[in-house]
């Protein structure tokens, strides 16, 4: 037996781990995209930052 096959990862399995590996540092990047983004906006309107909670 390989070591491959004791583990269990098919090509399938090790093609999905990588495309789940690429999605979390995706949504990471579009994370702090965003809250730059946000940031930016605010200063540039003179808005503050933290949220703003209505009653």
């Amino acid at each position: 037996m390989t070591e491959r096959d004791q583990l269990g990862m098919t090509p399938r399995d090790l093609i999905l781990e990588a495309v789940r590996k690429e999605l979390v540092e995706f949504e990471r990047r579009e994370i702090e995209f965003r809250k730059k983004d946000r940031e930016e906006r605010a200063t540039e309107l003179r808005l503050p930052l933290q949220e703003i909670k209505i009653h």
